[in-house]
């Protein structure tokens, strides 16, 4: 499989690239925690928990459509479909449309699983079929309302909870256990609270990012974006995510320069995608749980 995926990118084009492990700073995620590596003389460094930062320097000093294979890190992960070290494929397309991007994920997924049909539902029309809400029109004490009428047992604190978290909880425990597990599933347009690394955009009422994540038999398997290319904005979204992380009680991480250098330098207009090679073996060999630790 590993063949077959260099065959698939040499075929579509894509420059393989192999960036850098360890850096100074992390990436910045409110809930993706990296690992603090010791460098020698009182200095610290991080392993990626992807590939993304340095594959955008890479782009910005015109490198064109490349792509990744490496084994990223994720402190305190640990289950049958996490692990704390894992193999990711991460690529970039320039000039393609969010529609195509798409569209490549789900040729990407089938190398592995076969000629599998797929359904696009967008964010909103998820909740809607499923859980019965418009998220756009709901606050945090409907979502909690929506939870109670769905029997689902939140923690004792859910009622602190904001509305993000709220919603992300009601997206895993109620509508990705109710997706198709025969079918690939895409749910794109994300909240653009929920943005990350993504374009954002107004619909009528809805204010959406560029987002967009494939899943199949129950598990997530890839999460893609329409890239944001704005290095002010991105650091007020790191600034933000640091905020949020120290609120729950986490260390604020240090916001990589480097990175938004490479924003200010130019990055192109872009599409990008992360899968997770890890979660497609272990459907390809119809397997139970990708934790070796505990075999």
């Amino acid at each position: 499989m590993l063949a077959n995926v260099r065959a698939f990118f040499s075929e579509h084009h894509v420059l393989e690239v192999d960036c850098p492990a360890l850096s100074l700073a992390a990436c910045v995620d409110t809930h993706i925690d990296p690992m603090r590596v010791e460098m020698g003389k009182n200095s610290f460094g991080y392993l990626h928990t992807s590939p993304e930062y340095g594959m955008k320097e890479l782009l910005s000093h015109g490198l064109g459509d490349i792509y990744q294979m490496s084994h990223v890190f994720r402190r305190e992960e640990s289950g049958p479909y996490h692990l704390p070290e894992f193999m990711m494929v991460e690529w970039y397309r320039c000039g393609f449309s969010f529609e195509q991007m798409i569209e490549e994920t789900l040729t990407f997924t089938r190398l592995f699983l076969g000629p599998k049909p797929a359904r696009t539902l967008t964010y909103r029309q998820a909740f809607l079929e499923y859980v019965g809400i418009d998220y756009v029109n709901a606050d945090a004490r409907a979502l909690l309302r929506c939870a109670e009428e769905h029997d689902l047992e939140l923690s004792p604190d859910a009622k602190n909870s904001d509305r993000d978290t709220l919603l992300q909880c009601l997206m895993s425990f109620l509508i990705e256990p109710k997706l198709p597990k025969d079918e690939l599933v895409v749910i794109r347009d994300y909240p653009a609270t929920q943005a990350a690394l993504a374009q954002t955009h107004e619909r009528g009422d809805e204010h959406f990012a560029e987002r967009f994540e494939v899943y199949f038999g129950g598990l997530e398997l890839a999460n893609g974006y329409h890239e944001l290319a704005d290095a002010v904005e991105q650091r007020k979204r790191f600034e933000e995510a640091n905020h949020e992380r120290q609120k729950l009680g986490k260390q604020a991480l240090p916001i990589d320069e480097n990175f938004l250098a490479a924003l200010k330098r130019g990055l192109p207009d872009c599409c990008g995608v992360a899968v997770g090679f890890d979660r497609l073996m272990l459907l390809k060999h119809e397997a139970t749980t990708l934790d070796y630790f505990h075999f």
